[in-house]
């Protein structure tokens, strides 16, 4: 039987979750100004979010990761005596990391290697590998591994919203970024990540509290009759994290929990401090 070599960009937070398995993470590198930071080696997410309200003036850029970098992890894993690897990344309409992984897969001749595009970021993109390291211990095929990450994308959905959109705009992550200028930067908008892998706008709100509880409207709707695995995503918004939590289980009970996730800084770098999402993955 096969062994496989799990490997995950680190855009998927796994860095913040507590697990069992052994799974490599391919880093992002985060550029503040003329430093440079390997994400979560150099900077984790509660210093970068510091670091941005110190300083508003901070705006944090983000690289992927080069194919030459990549093809040394491969090569590295190979020689770890993996017989083939399976390689998860956020979504390619987010970032190039997808297509350097398959480009670098082209040059492992004879090593076969599964790229898979999550079409998603921060925890769904972690359920995968993790589902993934659960499922190959098990000694499930890779046929349904793919499957199961495949269900995963396309039943589950991330909605947030930004203190600010200067960071989405400025860095190119929000699509149709061109109706958001000058004043309609104040915005408190309601964006989703859709199932194609872009962020959206999907409704303009005025302030924080009313972003807040669209959100939580938004979700309970969308997940009403059905069972999901629900969570939240942070950026330094404890305060209305927790507020999310509460309500989120005094409507629906049945959730049980509802974790929090820190958007790791090459993420949160793209909505800034202040960020609370919602999400969820059907069951």
């Amino acid at each position: 039987m096969s062994k496989v070599g799990l490997l995950v960009c680190s855009n998927s937070g796994i860095d913040y979750i507590e697990h069992k398995y052994d799974i490599e993470v391919l880093r992002t590198i985060l550029l503040i100004g003329e430093d440079e930071y390997e994400d979560y080696v150099d900077i984790t997410a509660d210093k970068f979010y510091q670091k941005l309200i110190d300083d508003p003036s901070l705006v944090a850029t983000t690289t992927q990761p080069a194919t030459g970098v990549i093809l040394a992890k491969y090569e590295e894993m190979q020689a770890q005596g993996y017989d083939e690897l399976l390689v998860v990344t956020l979504s390619q309409k987010l970032s190039g990391t997808f297509e350097g992984c398959m480009l670098a897969a082209k040059m492992m001749e004879g090593f076969k290697i599964t790229v898979f595009d999550s079409k998603s970021v921060t925890f769904p993109e972690s359920r995968m590998i993790l589902d993934a390291a659960e499922m190959l211990e098990a000694g499930k095929s890779m046929e349904e591994v793919i499957e199961r990450l495949e269900y995963i994308r396309d039943n589950s959905m991330i909605w947030f919203s930004v203190e600010t959109l200067k960071y989405l705009v400025k860095n190119g992550r929000l699509s149709g970024a061109a109706g958001f200028v000058g004043g309609l930067l104040k915005l408190k908008p309601l964006l989703e990540v859709t199932k194609e892998g872009k962020v959206e706008s999907i409704e303009k709100i005025r302030t924080s509290s009313k972003a807040t509880e669209r959100l939580i409207e938004k979700f309970l709707g969308e997940i009403k009759g059905i069972e999901v695995e629900a969570f939240v995503i942070n950026t330094n918004n404890n305060e209305r994290i927790k507020y999310v939590q509460e309500q989120l289980l005094k409507a629906r009970p049945d959730l049980k929990e509802v974790k929090e996730y820190p958007l790791t800084p090459v993420v949160g770098a793209h909505g800034g401090p202040g960020l609370v999402g919602i999400g969820y993955i059907k069951k």
